[in-house]
């Protein structure tokens, strides 16, 4: 089992929250919500049971239909299932909820109950489609539960560098060429590997990257049937599917119409909603006008898409043939890949500032010529400020949007990065930061 934020969140529920409200682990598929779910209630509760709506007995279910009457539920519940609860240290997992949407409703009376505490785990996408005809309880706790990190990335695999890591950065000075390469390999391992625990476990057993690829090409081909099921046309496994693509083509949009080959419909925009209620994407709004509140000036029109696991976003890039070779693997990790896969690390830099807790926008402005325009890939603020971010794959010669950024905007700024492969320096207000730090940044902020 691996070692998860999550369980830290969760244990911040048990102590100030669990008497009031149920945790409810909400993410995309394959996160490892279910694991967590149950690894947290094995070590913190006397005892626990899990009911698996995907995998309910009949049994199960018929004692459910009784759960109006909760002393008799907890009673038939034990029988069942030969497990004894204790008031107060025993809890009930409900895995999947989305399947029982009476269940999810029926939150609120047994919290309200007292007598155990409730973990709710479920497929956002699901959920929202099946509880129109319920009251959904406030006695909730949401916890978002992410691909891994890389802080639980190198934890899995046996890498203890990552407080080093974040004691070097502290310093503010580079770490060497040899250093600098070396962490740099590392951080493209994760890259390629990703933080689904289906393909973490693979690395960590000693597969190797063919056989990882082929881990990871299953949780795609799951989403594509899960995508099939809500919208049998296609449309929406096409919208996914075309991500990387159109952040290949160095787009300043992510565009609907692209993905499916036709004009946009109010079904096409109604099926994206779901795509982005999924969890499997994140999405990064222009802001118009950037100012502190970015949030406010965000143009729910104009955005790019990422794929919320950089290793997904890897294969899903590479995918023209029915498996990815793994020298394609072999030339990302020792970075000769050909092709400039600045977005790839757009990618990665997407998931981690989401990962910290912040919603991602970039912004976008006109050039003098009026034909082509400027862009800063991640704004975020910090200290009543802006800190525009450029992520870049390997060269750094080149810095001009966030040049001219810095001079129109040079009081609203706090500080300003550029992210590479690069070891650390600066040149007058410009940061160069290895994008390995990306997390020690985001913590300072």
């Amino acid at each position: 089992m691996f070692w998860r934020k999550a369980f830290d969140e969760l244990l911040e529920w048990k102590k100030k929250y669990s008497k009031n409200y149920a945790a409810m682990l909400e993410g995309a598929r394959r996160v490892g919500k279910s694991t967590i779910a149950e690894e947290f209630a094995k070590t913190n509760f006397k005892t626990y049971i899990k009911i698996d709506f995907a995998n309910a007995s009949e049994e199960i279910l018929a004692i459910l239909k009784n759960i109006a009457n909760l002393d008799l539920f907890f009673l038939q519940l034990q029988t069942v299932t030969g497990v004894t609860l204790y008031k107060g240290e025993s809890a009930i997992i409900f895995d999947e909820i989305q399947l029982q949407p009476l269940v999810r409703q029926a939150i609120k009376y047994l919290v309200a109950d007292g007598r155990y505490r409730y973990i709710e785990t479920g497929s956002l996408i699901s959920i929202k489609k099946n509880v129109k005809k319920i009251v959904i309880p406030s006695e909730e706790h949401f916890i978002q539960v992410y691909p891994m990190d890389y802080e639980e990335f190198l934890r899995a695999t046996g890498n203890d560098t990552y407080n080093t890591l974040r004691e070097l950065y502290k310093t503010g000075k580079p770490v060497g060429e040899k250093v600098n390469k070396k962490l740099m390999r590392d951080f493209r391992i994760y890259m390629a590997v990703g933080g689904m625990p289906q393909s973490v476990e693979a690395y960590v057993n000693g597969k190797n990257f063919e056989e990882i690829d082929k881990v990871k090409r299953g949780i795609l081909k799951l989403y594509e049937e899960y995508f099939y099921k809500i919208d049998e046309s296609g449309r929406l496994s096409k919208m996914y599917n075309s991500i990387p693509t159109q952040l290949s083509l160095n787009k300043k949009r992510y565009v609907i119409s692209s993905a499916t080959g036709k004009r946009t419909t109010q079904k096409d925009k109604e099926i994206f909603s779901e795509l982005l209620d999924s969890k499997t994407v994140l999405i990064c709004n222009n802001t118009a006008d950037p100012n502190v509140s970015l949030s406010s000036t965000a143009d729910d029109e104009t955005y790019k898409l990422y794929l919320s696991d950089t290793g997904l976003f890897t294969t899903l890039l590479f995918n023209s043939a029915d498996k990815l070779h793994e020298k394609i693997y072999a030339k990302l990790l020792s970075d000769k890949l050909e092709a400039n896969l600045g977005y790839l690390y757009e990618n990665a830099a997407a998931q981690i500032i989401t990962a910290s807790g912040n919603k991602l926008f970039y912004h976008t402005w006109k050039k003098a010529d009026k034909a082509h325009e400027y862009e800063i890939d991640f704004l975020l603020a910090s200290n009543a400020k802006l800190v525009p971010m450029e992520i870049k794959s390997s060269a750094v010669n080149t810095h001009k949007s966030i040049t001219e950024f810095s001079a129109k905007f040079s009081r609203k700024i706090y500080k300003q990065f550029l992210f590479s492969q690069k070891d650390v320096a600066c040149s007058e207000r410009l940061l160069y930061k290895p994008i390995y730090t990306l997390p020690f940044v985001l913590e300072e902020l």
